[in-house]
């Protein structure tokens, strides 16, 4: 985790989750209140913070423990 840079793309997280890119940008489409990853907009394209992104993770860690 600590090699990914501070502001991801969509291709930076499927690189490290080990899936599509098109499933991640359906996670992005997503709203966080419905488990999608949070982003902001960069003209025409999305990133999401590293922060973010590790919240996110753990989050998803959380539903899947209970």
């Amino acid at each position: 985790m600590q090699n990914l840079p501070n502001i991801l793309t969509a291709q930076d997280i499927a690189d490290y989750l080990r899936i599509g890119r098109k499933r991640v940008y359906e996670l992005m489409d997503l709203s966080p209140k419905h488990g999608g990853i949070p982003t902001f907009s960069v003209g025409r394209s999305r990133r999401v913070e590293k922060a973010d992104f590790l919240r996110w993770i753990a989050e998803r860690k959380e539903v899947v423990a209970r």
